[in-house]
Order: C-alpha cells, then sequence, then structure tokens
C-alpha cells in the first residue's frame, strides 16, 4: 500500500520547501512526478529547481518536452506520471491520479492559502475514510519537518 504523507507548509514557501523535499526522494534512488495546476506554475518550479543552490543540482524535466519519460523528476499538471516514479508529488490542489503501485505519495499544501488548506483538509478526509496509509508532517519553530500522532 502507498504510504501518503501530508506536508503542511507553515514556515517555508513550497519553493523553499520543495527542493529538500526531492533531493531526499532522489537520495532513494527514485524517481519523482511533481504535479502543479497551471503552466505559470510549473514554470515557476522549473526555473527554481535550475537556480535553488549553485552547489547542487537536480536532474529534471517537464512533461511537454522531449525525453520526459526519462526524467528522474518530472514536472507536469496531466497527472499522467510519464516517468514512472515511485513518488508523486501533489503542490496544488489538482485532481490527484491513481497512487497504486507507488512507493509514496506527498500531498505538500501552503498553510497561508486557504482553499489549498481547505482541499487538503478534503483529501485526508477522504483518503482516511478510504482506509488508507496516511502520515501528518508539520514544521517546528525551526522549520524541521515533524511527523505528528
Amino acid at each position: 500500500m502507498t504510504d501518503i504523507w501530508f506536508y503542511h507548509l507553515e514556515r517555508t514557501s513550497l519553493e523553499q520547501a520543495l527542493p529538500d523535499l526531492l533531493e531526499k526522494v532522489a537520495s532513494r534512488g527514485w524517481k519523482a512526478y511533481v504535479h502543479g495546476l497551471g503552466e505559470d506554475m510549473v514554470t515557476g518550479l522549473d526555473s527554481r529547481l535550475w537556480t535553488y543552490n549553485p552547489q547542487s543540482f537536480l536532474a529534471h524535466g517537464r512533461e511537454d518536452a522531449e525525453f520526459a519519460a526519462r526524467q528522474p523528476i518530472l514536472l507536469g499538471t496531466s497527472g499522467k506520471m510519464a516517468n514512472d516514479p515511485q513518488v508523486y508529488l501533489s503542490v496544488a490542489p489538482a485532481d490527484i491520479p491513481a497512487l497504486d503501485g507507488l512507493e509514496r505519495a506527498l500531498i505538500v499544501f501552503e498553510g497561508n492559502d486557504s482553499d489549498h488548506l481547505g482541499w487538503a483538509r478534503a483529501q485526508w478526509k477522504r483518503m482516511k475514510g478510504e482506509g488508507l496509509n496516511l502520515a501528518y508532517w508539520k514544521q517546528n519553530d525551526d522549520g524541521r519537518w515533524e511527523k505528528m500522532q
């Protein structure tokens, strides 16, 4: 069964948190699909992943580009996961595709966005009702992730 982890951003923005989460995915040798909403969002995240740290590199691409299926990290809006990932990351209130066969799904939502927060709460309630394996991660005062019980 896929582990589904909800990440509640309270101290950092998505643009700050996403590279760290993706580095952890990559360190396990896993591929990821990052599901955004709208081309502007995907373009912004693509740009951020190229520039977030001059000493680091996260190989990635967009689903509308050539060789999308080969990308270790694929950014897109369709939810089709053409790169056959082990990890799905939802970073916007978009329709979540079937998660069967994945190692993990990360639902990353910004606490200061009431629409995104409401959407994430609805997803939690729905998935909990389906008996899925859920975990909730929240940032502490230092900005580190803590799993809440």
